[in-house]
This record gives C-alpha cells, structure tokens and sequence, in this order.
C-alpha cells in the first residue's frame, strides 16, 4: 500500500529561539491511502502542533519547524517536502490536498456570513464554481453530511445551528476540495455523545467512500478504537509509543500508554456504580417539584410575544444528603436550566424549589464547565477564595484565611497559590481552585455542571477522586450534569435523563445505566464509545429532537410514568 504522508525526525519550537524551545521532538510516523492514524495524548503533549506542522498552519501560530521533513505524496504522483515549499505551494495543498476539521467551528465558522455563503467560497476556490453551480454543491455538501432542511439551512448562519449541525458545515467545506488527506483536530470533543456518533460515523463512510486518509487527533482513546488503523501516543513533545491499534491498546508498552488507559473511563453498563451514598430513609436536602421554565419567544416588527421556548417543562426529583443525582441528557435537554433554575440565576416559570437552608445559610454553591472562564484573571488566588465570603457578609481576617489554606490542602494545593494569579495554574489546577471556592461557605449542596469535561482523562480521573473524598469528609450532596455516561457511572448513585425538557427516566445508577428502558436513554448508552467495542459501527441516529417552541397557552399533557423496578421510574412515551 502507498505511503500519502511520510513524517521524519519532526522538530517544532516556539519563540524567539525555536530550537531552545521545542514541542515536537523528533516524531516519525507514515500514513498510507485510506488509513486513519489516531494520535493520542494529553494537552501539551504536542499532539495538534505535530497535526499544524503537516500543512504548515503551525506557521501562523508563531511555530516554526527546525528540524526533519514531511514528504506528502500528490495526486498527480509528485512528492513535495511540505518543510521546504513555498506558501504559494502551501496554498494549492491546503484544502485542495490536505483538508483540516477543528475542534469548535464557531471559530472557524464567520459569524457574519450564511453557512451557505462560506459553503459556496470554498467550491470556488477549490473548484473553480460560481453562481448557481456553487449554490447547488453547496446544498448537496450538505445533504451529503446528512443536514435535513439543507436548501434552508443555506440561509443560516452559524450561530443559529447545533454544536453538531455547525461540526457538519465543517465536513461539507473540507468536501468541496474532496481531499486526500483530512486532519481532524479533536473535531467531537465538545459535542454530545449521541452526535459525536454521528459525526464519527460520517467521517468512517467519507473515508470509505472517497478513499481518504485521516489524522484524528484526540484525548479519548474510546472513541478512537472505532475508526482509527494505526495509533501514536505522544507524551512532552514525544512519540512515546506507535504500532499498530490493537497491539497498542491490548498490550502497551510504554508505562504512560498504561495511565492513559487506566485513567479512561470505561463504561460498563451499570455495573461499576458506586455502593455507598446517602440513605433513602434522609430527608431530602433538595426537592424540585414540578418545574417548568420558559423562555418568551416575539415576532414581527412590534417583537410581539408569539410563544415561549420550553426549556424545562414538569420536572421533579429529590436530593439527599451524601449523595450524588447525575442528570444527563444533550445540548439542549434544560439539564443546565435546571441547575440554573435551583440556584436561582434563571427564574423558574412554575414548580416549588426547596433548598434547606443548613450548616452556612447558602446551602447551594456551583462549579462551571470551563475554570478558566469562572476565576477573574486579575484576582489573585487569596481573592477568588475570599469573594463568596464577602458576598455573604464575611470580613476577611485570619479565620478566613485558614479556612482558605485548609481547603487548598484538601484540594491538592499549597499555601503558596494564594499569591499566584489562574493564568499559573493548568487546567486541573484551576477547577481544583473553583471546587475550592464553592466549598469556602461551607455548603451543603455542589452543583457540577459539565465540570470535569474540559479536563485531559487522567486529571479528570483525579478530580472526580477528589469530588468522592471530599464529599465523604464533609457529607455534600452533588447535582452532577454531564453528556458523558461514563463519568456519571463512577460518580452517580443515581440517575436522571432528560430530553427535550423533561425527565424521562430516574432512578438508581445500576437500574438506568444498566437496565434503561426508555427509548432514549438506550439511545445515548448505545452512543458511548468503548474501547472495549473495537471497530465497533458508530450508530447514525437520524431522530430529531421537537421543538421546544410552543404557541402561547400552550401545555403539555401531564405526564404518566411506571415503575420500573425499586427507585427505577420511566415516562410513558407517547404513540405517534
């Protein structure tokens, strides 16, 4: 089989003396026509550099390669050495040769033109199409990534498609060029598992169809067990392990392919949840009585109100104290309205919500997605401890100060981080320090909202540690919203599943995970990538989510559930 891409003795440095400051240190790797290669590895290992270096985009990010040579093998059947070319050559490989999928396309996408616009730019300058030539491609680009409505959503723009709808556009632009090659850079790691199948399964058909060779990089060694042929591991800027995907993943050799592989989660279907947790003869210390909240929807020119977006529409559950109620579902789901809705920073439309009030006065503290986000760059460690604190009408004195010192030793930080600013600090560190901070009240309650997903598989595995100690040593009770079931088995005792706005299964981590009865809780399960399903087919679940826009007055029909076994209920669901 003919090498497409061979990658010799790769160096890249950053900065003024590139060679003292080296990312990628001597990756060789050959790709044949056809072939998926998956590099694997923690963030800074140099996984995306080295995937920035194939077409040179590294360039632009202040990166230059110093040393070694990619020869990339052309249509025409000349060899080019990508190191050594001209950006006038450079310009005729990207796209054309060398397609790039990235990891969020909301940056990648212009926000003030129509998906179908930047669709059509590419045809043209890849194909040389115009007009109505260029409009046809475009729609069929899209009908071939299987976006429904696709002459309408020609008109949209970015933000007013999906995570995954958006991925897709993506997919239709790299098609226009119709590449030998395509590098996707963690192209589904901020989507919903049910997607992320999706998209995994079109680029698998792609690949077949057109013949074309990948580069996947991700963290996820899961999801790369499904397509990829031959896998690198790459740790500090180095391939530290390379071969083969079977011979890589059921016997590694190198001691940081074993922690990588330790560190994933691997979902096994109920049967690995925890055994302790709070007791069900508790009082409830959260109780979520039918909720709803709505969203008012205007039209026209006057904005006048023509309907509400139901975002949660009748939801109950109780939370115990010790005990950790993981709710998840997609984008969209109002798992995250919920949370919102408890601790009051969306207003709920109906429905009780009882917090008992206990051990501070403010029995509910959250912890974001994304730590970078939710600690103020100008405030140093010492003031980001200290601000809920305040908020709540405490000075900041010596007692304070200690209970600032003692939660950062709970949370794996020295006394030394009250001075330091969150730029200092990686990923990991920084949720550690959120974690901190909503523990400062004493709290009885932790919101989680998506607050591991951000992180690299072995960090993530030491915070959800931390989460279940802390949790013992002072008897929190979590609300854990997440998309990855695999997470939730380690650190659930029980389940909620929401879609569109509603819970339509509970009960028992064990009894959802293991035993799910309604349609699209098997749905989601059936999504999660394992690496224990190798080559496994990728399901292509085409069931669109309703609407939530509902007309004025409108109500929905009460709910009718069953039971399903002990603590185990299930929504009716509805005949069409």
């Amino acid at each position: 089989m003919s090498t497409l891409l061979g990658v010799h003795d790769l160096h890249v440095g950053f900065g003024r003396d590139p060679q003292d400051n080296e990312v990628v240190k001597g990756v060789s790797f050959e790709l044949a026509a056809g072939k998926t290669l998956a590099i694997v590895g923690e963030s800074g290992s140099g996984k995306s550099v080295t995937a920035l270096s194939v077409n040179r985009l590294v360039d632009f990010g202040g990166g230059r390669i110093t040393r070694g040579t990619i020869t990339l093998q052309r249509a025409d059947g000349t060899a080019v050495d990508i190191t050594a070319a001209d950006e006038p050559a450079l310009q005729r490989i990207r796209g054309r040769e060398i397609g790039m999928i990235f990891q969020e396309p909301m940056t990648s996408l212009n926000p003030v033109h129509t998906v179908g616009a930047q669709i059509e730019e590419a045809f043209r300058l890849n194909r040389g199409l115009g007009g109505a030539a260029a409009t046809r491609a475009a729609r069929e680009a899209l009908e071939r990534v299987r976006i429904p409505d696709a002459a309408q959503r020609l008109k949209y723009y970015p933000h007013q498609l999906s995570g995954g709808m958006r991925q897709r556009v993506m997919i239709a632009m790299v098609l226009a060029s119709n590449p030998r090659l395509l590098i996707a850079d963690e192209p589904t790691t901020a989507l919903d598992v049910t997607v992320q199948a999706q998209i995994m399964a079109l680029l698998a058909e792609l690949r077949e169809e057109l013949d074309m060779a990948m580069i996947f990089i991700t963290h996820d060694i899961g999801l790369v067990a499904g397509i990829a042929d031959d896998i690198m591991v790459m740790q500090h800027g180095v391939a530290v392990e390379q071969g083969k995907l079977d011979a890589v993943l059921d016997n590694p050799q190198h001691d940081y392919t074993r922690h990588l592989l330790k560190a994933v989660p691997h979902f096994t279907s109920g049967r690995a949840v925890r055994s302790d947790g709070g007791s069900p003869a508790v009082a409830p210390i959260v109780t979520v009585d039918n909720l709803a909240v709505r969203f008012p929807v205007a039209k026209g020119l006057f904005r006048r109100r023509s309907g509400a977006v139901h975002a949660v529409d009748g939801v109950d559950f109780d939370l115990r104290p010790g005990e950790t109620l993981a709710i998840v579902g997609e984008s969209g789901s109002g798992k995250s309205t919920t949370a919102r809705a408890i601790l009051g920073l969306v207003k709920a439309t109906r429905g009780r919500i009882e917090a008992k009030a206990g051990r501070s006065g403010r029995p509910v503290q959250m912890v974001f997605q994304d730590p970078y986000a939710s600690l103020n760059p100008r405030l140093t460690v010492e003031a980001l401890l200290a601000e809920p604190a305040i908020a709540a009408g405490q000075r900041v004195d010596a007692k304070l100060r200690q209970r600032m010192v003692f939660l950062l030793e709970r949370v794996g930080l020295t006394k030394d981080a009250l001075s330091r600013y969150p730029h200092q600090f990686s990923g990991g560190q920084r949720q550690r320090l959120c974690i901190a901070r909503a523990l400062m009240l004493n709290p009885d309650v932790v919101v989680l909202d998506e607050a591991v997903s951000a992180l690299d598989v072995s960090v993530q595995a030491r915070v959800l540690e931390l989460l279940i100690d802390l949790q013992h040593e002072f008897g929190l009770a979590y609300l854990f919203i997440s998309h990855d079931m695999a997470v939730v088995e380690r650190i659930a005792h029980r389940v909620a599943v929401m879609y569109a706005g509603q819970i339509v299964e509970i009960g028992k981590a064990a009894a959802v995970l293991g035993a799910p009865q309604h349609s699209y809780t098997k749905r989601l399960i059936a999504a999660v990538p394992a690496i224990e399903r190798r080559r496994q087919h990728f399901s292509v679940d085409v069931t669109q989510v309703p609407s939530l826009v509902r007309p004025s007055g409108f109500e929905p029909p009460a709910a009718r559930w069953r039971e399903a076994g002990e603590d185990h209920r299930v929504r009716v669901e509805e005949v069409a």
